[in-house]
């Protein structure tokens, strides 16, 4: 990094900003507020350190050379898959932690790593970490080559990382610390979701100023997901986070709803980030990143543009389907059941148009195990919105809610879906962002594939399981109406279960750590010696 205004400028903000991080650490209202300022400040004035001792000062009067505007913005790319990788480890081990604690207690380390701290921990680091990542890198990518532009606004694209970050780091810690507001997916307090805002708002121009100034006259229909993922995702972010702190100095806030209207403005926020965060963005990505792996067109772009408006109007009614039996009117339960059985529509308009993309390929599934992960995560899209609206209708919902039945169909879909697209863009994506002709190794992704699907249909069936089993017991009465079960009960029945979930859960982190190695490999530019995937004879052709 060579020194010019804009490092002094990096250098200035950073200095300030540790500095007002720490008064904020003597001067703070309650210990948990200076507790976190110090988090921000150390982490802030590592920052500053690394910074300094990597900028190199040019002599006076040397010219500086200029930027490089020839060609795409890639490094912000290279950063964003890693950052994937490497919080997608982390968030996949804390999931196992948690799932070890609900099944042997005495795992519990108090304070800071009970489950109570580590849930909100693992649920964040899947999905706005390893998730978050993986869509501002591919949504990064994909804009350029879809617009043949260079990313829009500069080093926007890296403020938006570094920012995108910290965010997660401020709000990790957070939580080990006990700061939280105790909203379903959106725990941190208010002034690190102010934070997120300033961060998001300079995404979207990214990515906006990248479409304004594309040199293709049409907007690729990934880009379209991307934007209303984006947009979304935004408005979502402030309504739900709406309050009003304590103090400036303090980390305590208070809602701007109340009661009822909490709840729905709260599963209206809930359900909308799986709508737009964990399928409209990952939606873009398999529309970009599957026909190319395919080397073919995607199947119907008409389809695509239908599937497009048709999900993104359905979807933001679905809410309130979490609240069914609750004290939210029946007219608004019923309105989220019905929009959430319509969604079945256009979910499986796109799951079919990723599947009829291989018209004419299918052959190439035998010796392409990443094409092979791409169609196993579609497969898991169409099956999980597939449960989702069956889960959403009322009967169902009354045996459903509140046990695990309802964490089976999330890991189906977030690790079937979200999770294997995401490592099939990644393989994608490594040995061209770093020039390499080919992976390291494809018989790893092989590897890969299989402990992750393995993982995965062992965890969704085991929680299938333990979810009716509880619902079953939770409603079983007597011949005078008294409960028969009590609820340990109904926890001692599940055990086995509980213990079968965590080791689901280790065989998909180790087709993680797997495929860390495997890109660790290929990065540095080796490729291991290997017979082909599929073996080497022809498959034999049947008797006429």
């Amino acid at each position: 990094m060579k020194f010019n205004s804009e490092t002094f400028a990096l250098i200035t903000a950073l200095f300030i900003a540790a500095l007002l991080a720490f008064f904020g650490s003597l001067a703070g209202n309650d210990a948990l507020f200076r507790a976190h300022a110090l988090v921000l400040c150390l982490v802030l004035s590592g920052t500053l350190i690394y910074v300094l001792r990597i900028v190199k000062f040019e002599p006076a009067g040397a010219s500086a050379p200029a930027p490089d505007t020839s060609g795409y913005m890639d490094g912000v790319v290279r950063y964003g898959v890693i950052a994937t990788l490497f919080w997608g480890i982390a968030g996949f081990l804390v999931g196992v932690i948690i799932a070890a604690q609900l099944s042997w207690p005495e795992l519990n380390i108090e304070p800071y790593l009970n489950f109570g701290r580590l849930r909100p921990v693992h649920t964040s680091a899947v999905i706005f970490a390893f998730g978050g990542n993986a869509l501002i890198a591919t949504s990064f990518y994909v804009v350029q080559r879809t617009c043949r532009a260079r990313l829009f606004g500069g080093d926007l694209a890296w403020f938006v990382f570094w920012g995108y970050q910290l965010f997660i780091v401020m709000a990790a810690t957070g939580y080990l610390l006990g700061v939280t507001q105790s909203r379903e997916y959106a725990e941190p307090e208010w002034y690190v979701d102010l934070w997120l805002t300033i961060v998001w708002v300079a995404y979207l121009i990214v990515f906006l100023g990248t479409l304004v100034k594309r040199k293709e006259p049409h907007i690729y229909v990934a880009n379209w997901f991307y934007l209303s993922f984006i947009v979304t995702v935004a408005m979502l972010h402030i309504v739900n986070n709406l309050a009003i702190p304590v103090s400036l100095v303090g980390a305590k806030s208070y809602s701007a709803f109340a009661g009822v209207q909490d709840a729905l403005t709260q599963w209206w926020y809930g359900h909308n980030a799986v709508g737009f965060f964990l399928t409209a963005g990952f939606l873009g990505m398999m529309y970009y990143f599957v026909p190319k792996q395919a080397q073919r067109p995607i199947y119907s772009y008409r389809l695509s543009i239908v599937h497009f408006w048709s999900l993104i109007f359905l979807y933001i009614w679905a809410g309130p389907h979490h609240l069914h039996y609750t004290a939210l009117p029946d007219w608004a339960q019923t309105l989220g059941m019905v929009f959430s059985i319509m969604l079945w529509m256009p979910s499986w308009g796109g799951m079919i148009n990723g599947l009829m993309t291989l018209s004419g390929a299918w052959d190439k599934l035998r010796t392409d195990p990443v094409l092979r992960m791409m169609v196993l995560a579609l497969a898991f899209y169409g099956m999980s919105t597939f449960e989702g609206p069956v889960m959403a209708i009322k009967s169902v919902n009354s045996l459903s809610h509140y046990t695990d039945w309802t964490i089976g169909h999330v890991h189906s879909g977030a690790l079937g879906w979200n999770g294997m697209i995401t490592f099939a863009a990644m393989y994608y994506l490594v040995p061209k962002l770093w020039n390499r002709e080919r992976l390291y190794s494809l018989r790893l992704v092989n590897w890969h594939l299989w402990l992750a699907t393995i993982g995965i249909v062992v965890y969704a069936a085991v929680m299938w399981v333990a979810g009716v089993t509880q619902g079953l017991m939770w409603r079983e009465y007597d011949d005078q109406g008294f409960l028969v079960n009590s609820f340990i009960e109904t926890v001692t029945a599940i055990h086995p279960e509980y213990v079968m979930r965590m080791c689901g859960g280790l065989l998909y982190l180790s087709g993680a750590l797997v495929m860390v190695y495997n890109i660790y490999k290929t990065i540095r530019g080796e490729q291991r010696e290997e017979l082909p995937v599929g073996g080497t004879t022809q498959a034999t052709i049947p008797a006429e």
